[in-house]
């Protein structure tokens, strides 16, 4: 029996359009703040708040992005999110205070927290449900590349070609974006198909409580991996291992892109227990052999057990948070998990810096690793028992109109 095919001219073009929009996040996400600091003479609060403001408006727009999703279709609010985004990346030349800065990351934000919401609805419908754990396993592939290449791109820009240059190129790749994304074939449906009760505004409708538990044990994990985008370089140099720093993200990379083939399909075959809790696990002990690092084999070695451990569960959570969500929903439920995600990063961000203005950033990430061993006990009780529960109900029902 033939599988249906996965990588079709859609599913390639909605995969470049997150690459080139997670590409532009990062390129920018490791520069601002220097620029600020060099340009505008600003502290070192004031230039986290780049980044800081950027993700709160992303946050605050992807409910909203998804709403609209469900009542006015994907194609539609896909590209004007990636007009929202390709245009506010045109004024990063033009401001001259760091307030004027601050406006133009608030109005990026909500093109990316649009955009990536869009793109994560349309990449759920064009993958076929028998193939989805694997369709969604390569997209985010798309994610993790930009996370590689993105700080090593807009690092060397701006030490070597200046802030012109990075603009220049976050502006090509932001409009890379926009191009891929005009590229794709959205089958729309009707909307008799699936009304949609028109209702007052409330928060109600800006969330899919289905895809709340999960998302819950997503951004709970988050958190320690923002310790990882913030502070791995740093805690590289702290044990003299800069020379080998950057490669941390290429390693995490690579195994993921020789792991992907395999849990995808697993995941599709044997439902997410089988991944999700030997990948925690593996995210562990990643951490723990991190925090025990001294040499540069065991700090690329934790690069690959947290890259196969917290590299698979991240989209095999996004498949649960999409498959736990009905068609119509799935807009919705890509929003709710995307935003709970990125509430852990940031929450992460602020909550792991004050950490680490306690303790050693060695003894910081062996704490890590006991508190991602809490996410198997947090993923029990809010997924796999519930589930379980569930099944067992419908099995009943089933049992008591056959009899």
């Amino acid at each position: 029996m033939n599988k249906p095919k996965l990588w079709t001219k859609n599913f390639i073009s909605i995969s470049l359009s997150n690459f080139f929009l997670f590409l532009t996040f990062y390129v920018l996400l490791v520069t601002l703040p220097i620029y600020a600091i060099q340009e505008f003479d600003s502290n070192a609060s004031q230039a986290g708040l780049m980044t800081t403001v950027f993700l709160i408006s992303a946050i605050i727009s992807r409910p909203l992005a998804g709403q609209w999703l469900e009542k006015s279709g994907y194609k539609k609010v896909l590209l004007t999110a990636l007009i929202v985004f390709s245009g506010a990346s045109l004024l990063y030349f033009f401001p001259k205070t760091i307030m004027g800065f601050l406006a133009i990351r608030l109005l990026h934000g909500v093109g990316f927290g649009m955009a990536t919401t869009a793109v994560g609805a349309i990449v759920a419908d064009l993958i076929p449900i028998s193939r989805r754990g694997e369709g969604m396993g390569y997209f985010i592939m798309s994610t993790n590349m930009a996370m590689v290449l993105g700080p090593f791109l807009g690092l060397t820009a701006i030490q070597q070609w200046g802030p012109e240059t990075l603009f220049i190129i976050s502006v090509i790749v932001a409009f890379g974006a926009l191009i891929t994304g005009l590229s794709v074939k959205v089958k729309e449906t009707d909307p008799t198909d699936h009304p949609v009760i028109q209702s007052a505004f409330s928060f109600k409708n800006l969330i899919e409580p289905s895809a709340v538990p999960i998302a819950i044990v997503g951004g709970f994990l988050a958190i320690v991996y923002s310790a990882l985008l913030s502070f791995v370089s740093v805690f590289a140099t702290e044990i003299h291992l800069a020379e080998v720093s950057s490669l941390f993200f290429v390693v995490y990379a690579i195994i993921l892109l020789i792991s992907r083939p395999f849990t995808g399909k697993w995941l599709d075959l044997y439902g997410p227990n089988v991944i999700v809790f030997p990948s925690i696990l593996l995210f562990a002990i990643g951490m723990f052999v991190l925090s025990q690092s001294g040499s540069a084999v065991s700090f690329l070695l934790s690069a690959g057990m947290i890259g196969l451990g917290w590299g698979t569960l991240f989209p095999t959570f996004q498949t649960i948070a999409i498959q736990d969500a009905a068609p119509r929903k799935r807009g919705l439920a890509t929003a709710t998990f995307l935003s709970i995600y990125d509430i852990g990063i940031a929450l992460g961000s602020f909550v792991v810096g004050l950490a680490a203005a306690k303790m050693d950033y060695s003894s910081l990430y062996f704490f890590s690793s006991f508190y991602v061993l809490i996410g198997i006990v947090l993923y029990y009780f809010l997924h796999t028992r519930k589930h379980a529960s569930f099944k067992e109900h419908s099995q009943r029902a089933t049992n008591n109109l056959n009899s």
